[in-house]
């Protein structure tokens, strides 16, 4: 059977975008412009993520994979668990009922 947590036990993860300023940008000392120009994204793409404003698609976890040597598994990770966190706050307000078998 499998057992469920109470979302008030879990903290909130990090954006990916924090993750990638924080981790990658800074200590690069890289400017927004600089980081998009060599993930090949736009200037008005990079802001989006790091703001939290858009999520870390499959296509940008390669890129970023590529860019700073780390795993696109692990962008797209960070992704998952900060999407399921926010979802699992809506939980009650979700119409679902349990089912089981008769």
């Amino acid at each position: 059977m499998w057992t469920t947590r109470a979302t008030t036990d879990v903290a909130k993860p990090p954006h990916p975008g924090e993750v990638l300023k924080a981790l990658c940008l800074d200590p690069l000392s890289l400017t927004v412009t600089q980081a998009a120009r060599s993930l090949g994204v736009s200037r008005k793409t990079l802001p989006s993520i790091l703001n939290g404003r858009a999520g870390i698609s499959p296509e940008m976890a390669v890129r970023l994979s590529i860019a700073f040597d780390t795993s696109a598994e692990s962008w797209l990770n960070q992704q998952l668990q900060y999407d399921l966190w926010r979802a699992e706050r809506t939980r009650k307000r979700l119409h679902a009922a349990r089912l089981s078998a008769a």
